[in-house]
């Protein structure tokens, strides 16, 4: 079950808020909600549930077990170091394991049987979620959960278990104990549901018709394909992913923290992954690189500390080296900006900068994007009419002309114009009478449009592709 269905938002949704409001308790808001979170998540399938209940326990016990070992005065480390491995053993058998015996069989030339594994949906997500959970109870940041019902809802809340964001138990220990729903929340958590619902379904799915239609994962098809259709794939793809993740988590927000902060305005590389998953890129940031030293040391273990962070970044989106390139590509950016190109750019103005990053990413997103690397060379080298291709053709003319609006929209979409336009008319209405009345009426029209366009979307459409089963 996906947010961006009918299903979803007719039945499911609209069953759960009801049970919210209903339910006089915090005790049975949770039974309900964790409920509800079971049966989202068991939709995908039984195993992955039973797995997910597996790995919570594991972390239950692990977290008791670390607190029990600071109160008595023993090592810590040793239950922090087994939950941990056991944590990320699931992971890696489940994910990596097929990957493994796949590059171990290219590198041997031995004719190894490769497991097919089926790859629980989430799996990244709440792996890191429970991680960061355990830590922060080493660290004394926060109490171990003793009740594993509740440790259980954190790990499988429906919003955000398959999609993100990556939540920390700290962040919603509060929402988890108590339920403090009003007018405000309530009207801001529709709004925000509406946005990134017609984030997707609209915008995303969209995109995602115009690059399926250039980026054929086909040798000789993708050889023949102009440099202009490669590029204009590319950038729907850029658009797509945008659209599509910070969609998700504005679906998912609640009190949760933003998720994507506009990172296509970004006028550098380090500016562009504080504003992208910034989820992910925190955790990566706290459990990873901090615990490394970070930039607190020497040039050559900064060096280290990077790479390490990006080569596992790669490789949490997915188990293929194109994700590994990838992971590199960006810690090499990293770096060139941090120690070659430091501050000697600042005078360029920024539309040129904000246009060299997303040059950057759109190069970077042709290593995400083919898990074949053969494929990829052949993108890249069509990208620059390599291939004996042409720089254009009629039919990348004609599919641009068609989605032009659509591409507008959504460039100036991924800009914070909209949002300071709210903002703008929100300081308007508290000194006007005629623009609170506009204010108002906005309020309520805008999300309700959003909503009947990407509804119409869902009804009239039936590609609306699912990209967090790699995660």
């Amino acid at each position: 079950m996906v947010f961006a269905s009918l299903f979803f938002v007719f039945v499911f949704l609209t069953i759960n808020l009801l049970s919210q409001v209903i339910i006089p308790t915090a005790k049975w808001k949770n039974i309900a909600m964790l409920i509800c979170s079971l049966i989202f998540y068991t939709w995908t399938g039984l195993r992955c549930t039973l797995l997910m209940l597996l790995m919570v326990y594991i972390c239950k016990v692990g977290a008791v077990c670390i607190e029990e070992a600071r109160l008595n005065g023993k090592s810590k480390k040793i239950p922090l170091t087994v939950t941990i491995f056991f944590c990320l053993a699931i992971l890696g058998v489940f994910k990596y394991a097929g990957f493994a015996v796949e590059t171990a069989a290219y590198i041997t030339g031995d004719d190894l049987t490769i497991p097919q594994i089926v790859l629980p949906v989430g799996i990244s997500f709440y792996t890191f979620q429970l991680i960061s959970y355990v830590v922060d109870v080493y660290r004394a940041e926060i109490p171990a959960q003793r009740s594993y019902w509740r440790l259980l809802l954190y790990a499988c809340l429906f919003h955000q278990c398959i999609a993100g964001p990556i939540v920390r138990y700290k962040d919603v220990q509060k929402d988890l104990d108590e339920r403090n729903m009003n007018v405000k929340d309530a009207g801001e958590g529709v709004r925000r549901f509406c946005t990134g619902l017609m984030k997707k379904a609209v915008i995303a799915n969209s995109c995602s018709i115009i690059a399926d239609k250039l980026l054929v994962v086909n040798a000789e098809t993708l050889t023949e394909t102009s440099a202009a259709g490669i590029f204009l794939g590319l950038f729907a793809l850029y658009l797509r992913n945008y659209f599509d993740f910070s969609g998700y988590s504005d679906m998912a927000i609640l009190h949760y923290k933003e998720n994507f902060n506009y990172p296509y305005i970004s006028q550098s590389v380090s500016e562009l992954w504080r504003r992208w998953h910034i989820s992910l890129c925190t955790f990566f940031r706290d459990y990873l690189y901090f615990p490394l030293g970070g930039s607190r040391c020497s040039v050559l273990l900064q060096l280290r500390n990077l790479f390490v962070v990006w080569f596992l970044t790669g490789l949490w989106h997915g188990a293929g080296w194109n994700y590994v390139l990838w992971g590199l590509y960006w810690g090499f950016m990293l770096v060139i900006q941090k120690f070659i190109v430091r501050d000697h750019l600042s005078w360029l103005p920024a539309v040129v900068k904000v246009f060299g990053i997303t040059m950057v990413s759109i190069f970077g997103l042709t290593i995400f994007q083919f898990t074949d690397l053969s494929l990829m060379i052949i993108a890249f080298k069509g990208l620059f009419m390599m291939n004996g291709n042409a720089f254009t053709d009629f039919g990348t003319e004609l599919l641009f002309k068609n989605n032009i609006y659509l591409l507008i929209f959504g460039m100036v979409a991924a800009t914070p114009i909209f949002k300071i336009m709210r903002e703008r008319l929100k300081e308007k209405s508290q000194t006007s009478t005629l623009f609170y009345v506009v204010y108002a009426a906005s309020e309520v029209l805008i999300p309700l449009i959003l909503f009947v366009l990407a509804v119409n979307a869902l009804a009239g459409d039936s590609y609306n592709p699912f990209i967090y089963f790699q995660f």
